[in-house]
């Protein structure tokens, strides 16, 4: 086990990486992504950091468990064969593994991560 504390200082002011289009989009708006502070810790099998997106609707599919926090903006989330779930800004997440389902980004949105 380690004791190795990752952080990730000031999410709601970091300076993110340069924006990407979403992988997995849907539909004509196609949504900027980027990161900031993206930290793995291979000992806990986890990783950590400040992930950001410009509105437009894209698919998600990540193996691993999530928690985020939302530190701005809103977005509907539609699990795949779920009801939508709306997320703002102070809101907390915790996505099982291997969540499906379409994220509809309404405002610029900004989320501290951790997938483990």
């Amino acid at each position: 086990m380690s004791n190795q504390i990752i952080v990730v200082h000031q999410a709601e002011t970091a300076e993110l990486g340069i924006s990407v289009p979403a992988k997995l989009p849907v539909g004509e708006l196609i949504a900027q992504q980027s990161t900031a502070q993206d930290q793995t810790s291979e000992s806990i099998a986890a990783s950590i950091g400040v992930w950001e997106s410009s509105p437009g609707q894209f698919r998600r599919h990540v193996a691993n468990r999530e928690f985020s926090h939302i530190v701005k903006g809103w977005c509907i989330f539609t699990p795949k064969d779920g009801e939508p779930v709306e997320l703002h800004a102070g809101d907390a997440v915790l996505f099982p593994a291997n969540c499906e389902g379409i994220w509809d980004i309404k405002e610029n949105f900004r989320k501290t991560y951790c997938i483990f």
